[in-house]
């Protein structure tokens, strides 16, 4: 009794298909979730890099102006134009001579002022509020007798700049200790 084998072609269309399927298997398993990793890190890390850039601007814009900016828009601009800004950029540690620029270079490997309104990621505007506090001093005479009410209010004492994307903060509008901290410091 003869037993009569498959043909060869029949051998050779499995073996491709294990071959693909090994092919298909090896990219699911192994290089999505690696390029899927790599490109999440290189978001939160380009994210990171915005925002503190953005918070050393602020920085120097309380220097000039005694408050922090609660607008993205004007703090890009002071950013852009303001001889202070470029004085701190340009400025050299006199012991190390080594520049002493606040400001971070970004992935791209150059620091742009117009990188710091969005997300990387899905290029939504920053989150930036500053606190508001009034204060309310009554004067009254020696008779009891209130002789005026003083209001004084107080605009970007501190400052909250957050990523929509979920990757940190800095800062807080209601705890003087966090001024200027990031969440991925703290």
């Amino acid at each position: 009794m003869t037993s009569k084998s498959d043909p060869w072609y029949i051998h050779a269309a499995l073996y491709a298909v294990i071959v693909i399927l090994v092919i298909i298997l090896v990219k699911v398993a192994i290089i999505d979730p690696t390029n899927i990793v790599q490109t999440e890190n290189y978001y939160k890390t380009e994210s990171r890099l915005r925002m503190k850039d953005i918070k050393e601007g602020e920085i120097i814009y309380f220097k000039k102006h005694n408050m922090f900016s609660g607008n993205l828009d004007s703090l890009v601009n002071f950013i852009k134009t303001s001889p202070l800004v470029d004085s701190a950029k340009a400025s050299y540690d006199t012991l190390t001579n080594k520049s002493t620029n606040p400001f971070s270079n970004l992935s791209s490997g150059k620091f742009t002022p117009d990188s710091l309104l969005y997300t990387p990621k899905s290029h939504k505007p920053y989150i930036l509020k500053v606190d508001t506090s009034v204060t309310v001093d009554t004067v009254v005479n020696r008779y009891g007798r209130i002789t005026k009410i003083d209001t004084t209010k107080k605009i970007g004492t501190k400052y909250y700049l957050e990523d929509p994307d979920g990757y940190g903060s800095i800062g807080s509008i209601t705890n003087d200790a966090l001024k200027n901290t990031a969440s991925w410091e703290q």
